[in-house]
């Protein structure tokens, strides 16, 4: 059952099994580290449950991070539990404790499938140690915010069902700030399946372009697959819980609301968005290059009445899509040295994340929402200054490498990583590129190595995996522009903790290096 429908308290069933029999079942060292003892049972009520998940998440969110890993690597080599199980808890730990409102909660949260779909691209002796770093940083924020103990996400008395007008509901509740009212009208749709509920909550993650509206809800509908469906409402109630927030956020410091509510709907009523039969046409990679420019070059409006126009025009998705992904990518490849961090929250990774988002959330929608999504993705990468700087790797970077070899290539890349040198990382793979472009993965290997050990301000582990998703649904032509600029971020997150320090590598990577016993 999904636990935000559930009606009944949360671990009712330990008043029946006792504590006796849980320690039993987890080991009297790890029950005395969560804290379990004869009055345990007795003390969780009005909390959610999660079936075959609720061990793995109360040792999340009670155990110290230290502990945590400790007792993980134990229970993965007894095989009690393995590194889908795990992301599943941690996913659902989250949601329950932050509820899509905490900073580094939700990060966490967005980096958790990347993290379990990087495990599967390493050899079986290190394919722990993404998804360990991302549950660190997860139950140390729990502990951090002293959270363990307070949980966001309650269940919910589902009161009426089958609302007419639900979605533009939420959204005027979201608007208004008023979060129970959004939380209850979110409930009515609990037992629809994972697409429906998406749908319903779409015209309120669209009515602001904060780029974390967007991928929370992208990476949500991906955990769906891991935690499962019963869980799905628990997942995308986060998304809903955080646009409600931010907007009682905008409310209490009297902030404008945001122009895209009289944007979007306006240009949905000109090119008649709704109603005409959208195209399949493929205009070609020209078209998708000067439409990337524009994107680029223009603001915020004329960029998504740009996209509005091309797909009046029966421009097709995936064309538009590209155009919109290349805009946000030339943000990583034209910034200027005098702007050295591209990792982390840059324009760049923001944009290329949310364009990322939309072009997969778009797959699952309605007319209405393909369009709709497409306009705020192409209106949130226009709303970017554009840097006036020819895009990486110019000539004079290209002209210090002097080898043709890919593997040397490589080698090369590496070196520039590891001395921050954003200029000869990208001239290298740029290079790699045109010599043996039908080979990308060594490069998403090499990259892979280094998405694991850095912390890249909370965006290596999804910002990784965008990389992945838009290098394989992106046409061939622009494919390599994608790990260029994977690169050059790459070499500019390299030894840097949160606070821009230099000298660090992401924490809990080293401990869990020498858990799994394997080189750091």
């Amino acid at each position: 059952m999904n636990r935000s429908s559930n009606q009944v308290p949360r671990r009712n069933f330990l008043k029946h099994v006792g504590s006796g029999m849980l320690v039993a079942g987890l080991g009297p060292a790890l029950a005395s580290d969560l804290g379990f003892s004869s009055e345990f049972a007795t003390r969780w009520d009005n909390e959610l449950t999660f079936g075959p998940f609720d061990k793995l998440v109360d040792m999340m969110q009670q155990l110290p991070p230290e502990k945590l890993q400790i007792n993980l690597v134990r229970l993965l080599n007894s095989g009690d539990t393995d590194l889908r199980s795990m992301t599943a808890a941690a996913a659902l730990a989250n949601a329950e404790t932050f509820g899509g409102q905490d900073y580094v909660g939700y990060h966490a949260e967005m980096a958790l499938v990347p993290a379990l779909e990087m495990a599967s691209r390493l050899p079986t002796s290190r394919a722990a140690l993404p998804v360990l770093k991302v549950l660190f940083r997860n139950t140390d924020q729990i502990q951090k915010t002293r959270s363990q103990d307070k949980k966001t996400l309650r269940p919910l008395e589902v009161e009426q069902r089958k609302i007419a007008g639900l979605d533009r509901k939420l959204r005027d509740a979201s608007r208004q700030g008023k979060m129970d009212e959004a939380e209850q009208l979110f409930a009515s749709v609990v037992d629809v399946p994972p697409e429906q509920q998406l749908h319903a909550m779409l015209e309120t993650i669209e009515d602001d372009i904060n780029v974390h509206r967007f991928v929370l809800a992208h990476r949500a509908m991906e955990l769906i697959d891991v935690v499962g469906a019963d869980h799905a409402h628990t997942m995308l109630r986060q998304c809903v819980r955080y646009c409600v927030d931010e907007e009682q956020r905008r409310l209490a410091k009297g902030r404008p609301e945001s122009p895209i509510r009289r944007v979007l709907p306006k240009l949905l009523d000109q090119y008649k968005l709704l109603t005409i039969k959208l195209g399949s046409r493929d205009p070609g990679d020209d078209w998708v290059e000067e439409m990337a420019g524009t994107i680029y070059e223009k603001n915020e409006f004329e960029a998504s009445e740009a996209v509005a126009a091309a797909l009046a025009e029966g421009i097709s998705i995936s064309a538009v899509a590209d155009a919109i992904s290349l805009a946000a990518n030339s943000l990583i490849l034209r910034q200027g040295a005098d702007r050295w961090r591209t990792h982390g929250d840059s324009p760049g990774v923001h944009g290329t994340d949310a364009a990322n988002a939309w072009r997969n959330m778009v797959q699952l929608a309605d007319q209405r929402h393909k369009v709709s999504g497409l306009i705020v993705s192409a209106y949130h990468t226009g709303r970017y200054q554009p840097f006036q700087h020819d895009p990486y790797p110019v000539q004079e970077h290209l002209e210090r490498v002097k080898t043709s070899n890919a593997k040397q290539l490589l080698g090369l890349a590496e070196e520039a990583i590891r001395s921050n040198d954003q200029a000869l990382a990208a001239a290298a793979i740029e290079l790699y590129g045109r010599a043996d472009s039908d080979r990308p993965r060594p490069v998403f290997d090499l990259m892979l190595k280094y998405a694991i050990s850095e912390d890249g301000r909370l965006h290596s582990e999804k910002f990784y995996r965008t990389v992945e998703e838009e290098f394989e649904a992106t046409r061939p032509a622009f494919k390599w522009r994608h790990l260029v600029g994977l690169a050059r971020v790459t070499a500019s997150a390299y030894g840097y903790d949160r606070n821009d320090q230099k000298g660090h590598r992401a924490p809990g990577y080293a401990e869990a290096c020498q858990m799994l016993g394997v080189d750091v």
